[in-house]
């Protein structure tokens, strides 16, 4: 088995390979003079696994070159961060369902899906190859438990993500609890009052995304006012979309941390011991 990538997974490919004990295959990237892509992998085994986020359309484009140039090889494909998982429906007339048709794109010539926390696990239908999605809440839950914080409440911003918060605190006993939200736009939201008891108490809000921060932006306003003695966050995906980083730090946040599903400078949690123990089974 040798494990190869496209170009904005390279840490976690080798992350994913070292827990293996399998080699990192080397993937040669450039561009033709109008701006098309090349793309050449290395001597592949019988057996290829493909690390490959997906968080913007030329990720897209890469990974099916890739795919392509696997032929012959029993190829898995692990896709970290699934772009387009959140466009599931058709909301207006003329509009595609835009991870539908990504998926089935991306079936062609693949034996075995992995994904990592998708956003809506009903999208896994799209694709025509066997998938399995794994959740790295427990890895959150070690990372917490690694800052020596006392007790922290985890809380879930919306009922959606209270399940994922309660994976985060189940090994460690911790309290866990979660907001009510309404969302007004893309960025705009309101949080209802209410009673988690927070007082003096370290407060962590996790979620599967962190998109634009304008939820947790507003949760964190909320929180300080109750008394949280420090307020941080913790998610799977950091998109961080329209200065959502930023937004967060200026909110109060004493901390932010994503995982390596997409490469950012705060990816403090690595979800590869989780990818890897997937493609063990």
């Amino acid at each position: 088995m040798k494990v190869i990538y496209t170009d904005k997974s390279q840490i976690i490919a080798s992350r994913v390979a070292k827990n293996l004990g399998a080699p990192l295959g080397r993937v040669k990237m450039s561009r033709f003079p109008d701006n098309e892509l090349y793309i050449r992998a290395d001597e592949l085994d019988n057996e290829t696994v493909i690390v490959s986020s997906l968080p913007d359309a030329e990720s897209i484009v890469e990974l099916l070159l890739l795919i392509d140039a696997c032929e012959g090889s029993e190829v898995t494909l692990v896709i970290p961060y699934m772009a387009y998982a959140r466009q599931d429906k058709q909301f207006n007339t003329g509009e595609p369902i835009s991870i539908r048709a990504i998926a089935t794109a991306l079936s062609r010539g693949v034996a075995r899906i992995i994904t990592v926390n998708i956003h809506e696990p009903e999208v896994l239908k799209y694709f025509d190859a066997p998938t399995k999605n794994i959740s790295i809440a427990p890895a959150i839950g070690e990372y917490i438990a690694g800052t020596g914080l006392e007790n922290p409440l985890i809380l879930a911003p919306d009922d959606g993500a209270w399940a994922f918060a309660k994976g985060v605190a189940a090994a460690h006993g911790w309290d866990c609890d979660h907001l009510d939200k309404t969302r007004l736009s893309g960025v705009e939201v309101t949080i209802e009052k209410k009673d988690v008891g927070v007082f003096g108490r370290h407060v962590i809000i996790v979620d599967d995304i962190i998109s634009t921060g304008g939820t947790l932006a507003t949760a964190a306003e909320m929180l300080a006012a109750e008394g949280a003695e420090s307020i941080s966050a913790a998610c799977v995906h950091g998109v961080f979309s329209g200065g959502g980083y930023a937004r967060l730090v200026a909110a109060g946040f004493s901390g932010v941390a994503s995982s390596d599903t997409i490469e950012r400078g705060c990816s403090l949690i690595s979800a590869a011991p989780a990818i890897a123990e997937a493609l063990r089974r």
